[in-house]
């Protein structure tokens, strides 16, 4: 009898979340590697229904319910919530579906983990003899405090042996992620590469992907067909320095998907790495149909840029800017991240630098710090707060705590008020 892998991806438990194109890619893209040796069903909390309201690429609310503030968050005067498919749904599900041998959980971000936690209850009561696995960034950052959870196998970073051996299979070549999981399937992600080769004092990724490593042209090739041949509208690139090396990864990728007239439009909401936005670079990346550009600026201030890795200055984003809107990029689609909450808040000018990203004509978003264990400025937060506690990794708590609630509503402000009235929309550093 073939063996039955069951595949979650859990709600969210946080003050806010929004849906800019987020899929469990890890946790698909392991779930191809078994396919064959496996059969496999996919339950996404996340997965918006087609009757959900979208954007014109593909961006739209969660479903959510209210809940009870954890008592850590009692100083934060914000509705706290649940984001996702009911939990009956997932009860209804499993009681449905018969056993599973395995269920394979996805983890993101630290302070998610109470949706992690729900899952695997739910499967020790509905599919008591499945055996759990955990893996993602979570499972890597706060990996005793995952382990504490319940699960089986905690996978640490990138390293799958100990899953193979697990459910005792030997994956022998490359397979696309598992996207025919889902019935209605209108977005989705891909990366070309792996890790950073950066070190900005802030991130994770270096923990979670210790090296930065390009993915085979083929397999990107075959990844982006797949979609296409799948009805994808909109694909988000999640990797986290899509622009290194341009002229090896980028660039024969965008000319691939112009020769084969893929019709499908990119995204890519992790920043750009604007030192290397190029105008033949941006050229390209508008005639292949990139439609949103999200750029790194973070601060205006050179002292924050350099101690915090130096990625950038002022006059890199002007080029940037230039270079895209010359490509014949839309402005309203081009959107510098600044951070805030960052410990060196002090030397940031965040609100100068809201200002003068939002002079080019171009629209601001904020990025709130959340401090990880592992990076430099993480550590450093380990005299303001436990962050032992994942909860305290929070990209809404932190900062509030470190400027005060008045002042985070006053940049927050700044920010809708620049992008005329349209939101600070909000993302994070992990």
């Amino acid at each position: 009898m073939s063996k039955r892998i069951l595949l979650v991806n859990p709600p969210i438990y946080d003050f806010t979340a929004y849906d800019f194109w987020l899929k469990p890619l890890g946790l698909l893209s392991v779930a191809g590697l078994l396919r064959g040796h496996a059969e496999m069903q996919l339950f996404d909390y996340l997965d918006r229904s087609p009757d959900q309201q979208s954007d014109d690429f593909g961006r739209g609310s969660f479903k959510s319910t209210r809940v009870e503030r954890p008592g850590l968050f009692d100083d934060i005067a914000r509705n706290y919530n649940r984001f996702g498919k009911q939990r009956s749904e997932f009860r209804e599900f499993l009681s449905n579906s018969g056993r599973f041998d395995f269920v394979l959980i996805q983890t993101v971000m630290t302070y998610w983990y109470q949706g992690v936690k729900e899952t695997i209850e739910d499967i020790r009561q509905y599919c008591p003899g499945a055996r759990i696995v955990l893996g993602g960034p979570y499972a890597t950052i706060c990996n005793s405090h995952a382990k504490s959870l319940g699960a089986d196998l905690v996978i640490n970073g990138t390293d799958l042996r100990p899953l193979w051996r697990l459910v005792d299979v030997i994956p022998m070549k490359y397979q696309s992620p598992f996207w025919e999981g889902y019935e209605n399937l209108e977005t989705a992600a891909m990366k070309l590469t792996r890790g950073c080769p950066f070190k900005c004092t802030y991130c994770s990724v270096p923990n979670v992907y210790p090296e930065f490593v390009p993915r085979s042209p083929i397999n990107c090739g075959d990844d982006i067909d797949f979609l296409h041949k799948l009805g994808v509208k909109n694909v988000a690139f999640y990797d986290d320095s899509l622009l290194y090396h341009p002229d090896r990864i980028l660039v024969p990728f965008l000319h691939y998907v112009i020769q084969q007239q893929i019709e499908v439009n990119f995204h890519t909401p992790n920043a750009l790495h604007v030192l290397y936005l190029r105008d033949e670079v941006a050229e390209l990346m508008v005639r292949a149909g990139f439609k949103t550009f999200y750029l790194g600026f973070e601060s205006i201030s050179e002292d924050f840029q350099k101690s915090t890795g130096s990625k950038l200055g002022s006059k890199d984003l002007v080029r940037a800017v230039d270079n895209l809107k010359a490509a014949g990029a839309n402005p309203k689609n081009i959107i510098a991240y600044a951070l805030m909450g960052h410990p060196d808040s002090d030397i940031q000018q965040l609100e100068d630098s809201l200002k003068f990203a939002n002079s080019l004509g171009i629209k601001v978003m904020l990025s709130e710090f959340s401090p990880i264990p592992g990076t430099r400025d993480g550590d450093r937060c380990s005299k303001m707060t436990d962050i032992s506690e994942p909860l305290t990794h929070s990209k809404t708590a932190f900062p509030i705590r470190l400027l005060g609630n008045e002042k985070v509503n006053r940049i927050k402000d700044l920010c809708r008020t620049l992008n005329g009235g349209l939101g600070a929309n909000i993302s994070d550093n992990q």
